[in-house]
């Protein structure tokens, strides 16, 4: 809210939550329904149309939010290099309110004007008012309404609100308090009113009016510059009639100038253009940041490659819905579970689709770190699909590992089942003993740059750490073919930690590799009743969990955390990191993890990144356990777990 809340700040339906469609939904239904049951000469066209337009409106206002995040991910053309948080998010998340209201007072001026009702499909003559209108009256009255609502007294009661977003997004553009989007409205509504006071309105000339400031207000908050030069330099007139992303951008961290709606022409004649409007243009064209002039280069340091979950995943990433890229994975699929579920058959040639290598969702920085994350275009059950698919997916894999060297990045961090080791025995039809698929991609490819780091250490330091103190033994439920198990169980015996398994090739496996002096504290049980249980993914099923004790703890030790079945039990969290609040523009959550909450995995890379440590970790090669956590911790990551509670 703004920083002191005047009158009207809150929309009058903002306490139904995501309800507040229903607001809608019986005026679209009695105009549906008229629409419908009138005949061809009594139908009104407008009316009918709220509910698709406003619905229309949404999906433009996401694509639009998409492209923007896609692009300032790339860095292409980026104007403000500085953080989106979580508190952002929050703040705009109501920014399909402003689509809610116009369709309300589409249905008020058809059931309060008779000059409303009856507008045909198209009348040229109504493009030429609303333009005129626009031009004239709306521009000149809103200039100097914004200027006035950066007077301290409005500023702090409504425009702040607006304005705590510095760097801005395309939603950013409607998410204003009700009163001020009330004059707003009162503003539009002038061409749209005149047209239809002059019989020259139309459907399609009313529909394009809310398209053109659609399109305006987000490409003036979009982050990132795209209107070419050429432009400018073919019809020069063109710089007062249209502003720019950079033009508006300097509204937002300068507050003082360039206050104009869409057309600049206001602020050249009343002296309120921003001096730096033409350079900051010419800049972001020419693809140079703030890193840039800082020295800092722009070129990606640390990659972490991860994929989809499920096919439905692809809304929870930060490219798309921002509310359920902010929230928890395992919330946001439970409370938004309708949506994604319809339409989820639709998702998975979708992905395929996508493109045939990962892709860009995200981009942070740290210390002087430029962070990327990519997205391999699959889900769970196509890495895990015994149908050939499979060996599709590793190719997605090696070509991402390529393309992380050819971006000139230093490290490349694997994500859930890009963790080669844990990827279905048949890839690419190798069976290969032990973790040898993690050597694949640097046996091909000997003299690559970019270290591959599959963050075994720090997991196992993580999990290690996890344990309930004064705990003498561990279950640990593992397979022979996983590096973890084989890190952890040294790490633990190492610690004098009894570890217990019941599988006996798991245990023949695990005698191999540890040194003579510590068999002692590797024992081939057939009980299950540790009270720690350290479980992998997949490797704890119904009827395992049953078998454990009251009140065991399930550790889980690798990126999926075990479905929880035992309301009797503590579960922990998969092995994770808080990470310093220096950490910017993170506003995405990692899958299941909450926010500002990192999986070991990632932050491995990281910190391999600031150490400067020049060696890969991945087949047989591993950081150090006791090395890797204490160079997370001293550079300010903390381990998280859940806090242990019997679930209800």
């Amino acid at each position: 809210m703004a920083t002191k809340p005047g009158y009207l700040t809150g929309w009058p339906w903002q306490h139904l939550g995501n309800c507040k469609y229903v607001v809608v939904a019986p005026l679209a239904m009695v105009y549906t329904y008229k629409f419908l049951k009138s005949g061809s000469e009594e139908r009104d066209l407008l009316s009918f149309l709220a509910l698709p337009v406003m619905l229309l409106r949404l999906m433009y206002a996401q694509l639009w939010i998409t492209i923007s995040r896609y692009q300032t991910a790339r860095s292409k053309h980026r104007i403000v290099n500085k953080s989106i948080d979580f508190n952002q998010v929050d703040r705009e998340s109501n920014w399909d309110d402003q689509a809610i209201f116009v369709a309300l007072l589409i249905y008020t001026f058809h059931m309060t004007l008779p000059m409303a009702r009856g507008l045909p499909w198209w009348d040229s003559n109504g493009l030429a008012v609303v333009s005129a209108m626009h031009a004239g009256p709306v521009e000149f009255l809103y200039y100097w309404f914004h200027r006035a609502l950066h007077h301290h007294y409005l500023y702090s009661r409504y425009h702040s609100h607006h304005h705590a977003s510095i760097v801005t997004e395309p939603i950013t553009a409607v998410i204003h308090p009700f009163a001020e989007e009330l004059v707003y409205f009162a503003l539009f509504a002038i061409p749209v009113l005149t047209a239809m006071a002059t019989n020259t309105a139309s459907v399609a000339v009313t529909i394009l009016y809310l398209i053109y400031i659609d399109t305006m207000n987000y490409l003036g908050h979009c982050n990132f510059e795209f209107v070419p030069k050429w432009l400018f330099d073919a019809f020069p007139l063109l710089k007062y009639l249209m502003y720019t992303p950079t033009f508006h951008s300097l509204h937002h961290t300068q507050f003082r100038t360039n206050y104009s709606l869409f057309m600049p022409f206001y602020d050249y004649l009343y002296g309120t253009l921003d001096a730096s409007s033409d350079h900051l243009y010419q800049r972001a064209l020419q693809r140079r940041s703030n890193d840039d002039e800082e020295g800092k280069g722009s070129a990606v340091d640390v990659v972490h490659l991860t994929h989809l979950t499920t096919p439905e995943s692809i809304f929870h990433l930060r490219l798309g819905f921002a509310s359920l890229a902010s929230a928890p994975l395992a919330a946001t699929t439970t409370k938004t579970a309708a949506m994604p579920k319809l339409v989820a058959p639709l998702l998975v040639p979708l992905t395929s689709l996508l493109g045939r290598t990962a892709f860009r969702s995200e981009a942070n920085r740290f210390k002087n770190l430029k962070i990327e994350t990519w997205v391999v275009p699959r889900n769970t059950d196509q890495y895990m699909s015994k149908g050939g698919v499979d060996d599709a997916v590793s190719r997605l894999i090696e070509k991402a590992v390529l393309d992380t060297e050819a971006s000139g990045a230093r490290v490349l961090t694997l994500g859930l089942l890009n963790q080669t080791d844990e990827q279905p025995v048949n890839v690419m039809h190798v069976r290969m003993q032990g973790y040898d698929l993690n050597r694949l991609y640097i046996s091909r490819k000997p003299s690559l740059r970019t270290k591959i780091v599959d963050g075994t250490s720090l997991a196992a330091a993580a999990v290690i750490h996890m344990i309930p103190e004064g705990t003498k033994a561990v279950l640990l439920l593992g397979n022979t073919n996983n590096k973890m198990s084989a890190v952890l169980t040294h790490g633990l015996c190492e610690r004098g930690i009894r570890v217990e398994v019941v599988d006996q090739d798991l245990h023949e496996c695990l005698s191999k590799q540890l040194p003579s002096d510590m068999h002692k504290h590797l024992v081939l049980s057939r009980s299950y009743g540790a009270k720690v249980w350290l479980v992998g993914d997949g490797l704890i099923d119904d009827g395992e969990q049953k078998k454990a004790q009251e009140g065991v703890h399930f550790l889980p030790y690798s990126q999926f955390p075990p479905k929880p079945l035992r309301n009797d039990c503590i579960y922990h969290s998969t092995p994770a990191f808080l990470v310093p609040e220096s950490f910017q523009n993170l506003h995405a959550c990692e899958n299941w993890l909450p926010r500002r909450v990192m999986s070991v995995w990632r932050v491995a890379g990281i910190v391999h990144a600031l150490e400067n440590w020049d060696s890969h970790e991945c087949g047989g090669r591993v950081t150090g356990v006791d090395k890797a956590w204490r160079a997370a911790l001293a550079h300010g990551f903390r381990p998280y777990d859940t806090t242990p509670q019997l679930l209800p």
